[in-house]
């Protein structure tokens, strides 16, 4: 039975890894660690060697009497190599290599005499254009949610539209509830005031981890550019209750939710997740101002990830955009690699993973679906993402047979990014705009 090492870093490291530099945490604390790769575009081939450099400083001034403590793995799993800088004038570098497609880790913790200790990160792909999922699909994967969709089916949609009053001049806001297969879905709709029938294309905005209520700012963002907006959570929760509401489930009845029901692919949470998505899809399409043509979806991490599923899911999606997307490669640890988010298949303290949670988590990985999209896309990755690791991202963009496009970022983590942000809009907008010119 194939064997993973489980690598667990805290969420604290997480933020520090996405700058790359570790931040001060007193006034007096000024210590500088930083650790950078040998190439500005850090992408290599297998077995080729990758220099890191790690720098320390006080100020500006290189410090040479700090513990700095290194790691070299592959992608947070299976370390290679550790060891003990010694720095000279401030620095030390140190190599690794890679004999298989995937990302090459550096991580460093410094331990100053006075401060708190510090971490920071520097990641390298190896041939990512070649890394592929981990599994193929069940054998049954298709025949599994051509029955979930005629399940859906049979349940009649029933849209509500109740208006939400706005401020923003020129649209019209709703919130949205409709019926579904493993409860609701709870929604808003935001579009240009006085649009005509089939004028619009549509676009479906997917929600990150968490619990909150569907976004009118978000559906009006993109209602501005002229589009039918959907914006739901995946929860089916009454929209624009107190923050309380949400904050307290969160704590409580849907705390880790996403490995909720994971023993069986008939109660996992994803299976009610994936189906509402649908449902959402749906409604979108069902509104008499949809133009019949153009379906965009859209979202970040575990939105990212629904984006990849919908694209699998319906063929009336053209395009996907999937910023530093979730769900990607659930089965990772089956070939001795990192699982994607929320990490479904859990291992025993011995490293051996639970074959039954593997099964399941199969039919609700996005890199199955992502093989089954007729739509284009735009895939964003963050080589130093720990949450969404950027294996799992690059094997299911390999798996995409479409038109694509991938935006790395190599000092990115698991952060929103301005520019990556607007290239992924603008990725959109055009798409909209060849749809509406290919009329």
């Amino acid at each position: 039975m194939p064997h993973c090492i489980a690598a667990c870093w805290s969420i604290a490291w997480v933020a520090c890894a996405s700058t790359m530099l570790a931040q001060e945490t007193e006034p007096t604390a000024v210590y500088r660690l930083q650790v950078t790769t040998d190439r500005a575009a850090p992408i290599y081939a297998r077995d080729e060697a990758v220099t890191f450099t790690i720098q320390v400083s006080r100020g500006e001034v290189p410090v040479d009497d700090v513990r700095v403590k290194w790691t070299i793995s592959k992608d947070g799993v299976a370390p290679i190599r550790t060891g003990e800088a010694k720095l000279e004038n401030g620095t030390f570098m140190v190599s690794g290599k890679l004999d298989e497609p995937g990302f090459l880790q550096c991580r460093v913790e410094m331990m100053p005499s006075e401060g708190a200790t510090q971490t920071a990160l520097a990641s390298a792909a190896i041939e990512p254009s070649r890394i592929m999922p981990s599994l193929p699909p069940p054998d049954d994967f298709d025949l599994y949610w051509k029955e979930q969709r005629r399940r859906l089916n049979d349940v009649p949609l029933n849209v509500r539209l109740t208006p939400i009053p706005t401020t923003i001049g020129g649209v019209e806001c709703f919130d949205v509830q409709a019926d579904g297969l493993g409860g609701p879905l709870s929604a808003v709709i935001a579009r240009p005031i006085g649009a005509k029938a089939k004028s619009l294309p549509a676009i479906v905005l997917c929600h990150g981890a968490g619990v909150q209520s569907s976004q009118v700012s978000s559906a009006i963002e993109w209602a501005k550019e002229g589009m039918l907006a959907l914006d739901f959570n995946v929860h089916g929760l009454p929209n624009r209750k107190p923050r309380a509401f949400y904050t307290d489930l969160y704590a409580g009845e849907l705390k880790s939710y996403p490995l909720r029901g994971r023993e069986s692919r008939e109660t996992a949470f994803f299976r009610e997740m994936y189906l509402r998505l649908m449902r959402a899809l749906d409604t979108a399409c069902a509104q008499s101002e949809w133009d019949g043509r153009t379906l965009v979806v859209f979202g970040r991490s575990q939105g990212g990830g629904q984006a990849i599923v919908a694209g699998g899911l319906d063929r009336r999606v053209t395009f996907c955009a999937a910023q530093l997307p979730a769900m990607c490669d659930h089965t990772g640890c089956a070939v001795d690699r990192i699982n994607g988010w929320p990490k479904l298949v859990s291992m025993n303290a011995a490293g051996v993973y639970d074959e039954t949670l593997l099964t399941v988590a199969r039919y609700f990985d996005a890199v199955n679906f992502a093989a089954r999209s007729k739509a284009e896309a735009i895939f964003t990755v963050g080589y130093l993402d720990l949450t969404c690791p950027p294996t799992g991202v690059y094997a299911a963009f390999n798996a995409w047979p479409g038109k694509k496009k991938m935006l790395d970022l190599p000092k990115v983590g698991h952060v929103a990014d301005a520019s990556s942000d607007r290239a992924a809009k603008q990725a959109v907008l055009k798409h909209v705009k060849s749809q509406g010119a290919a009329r």
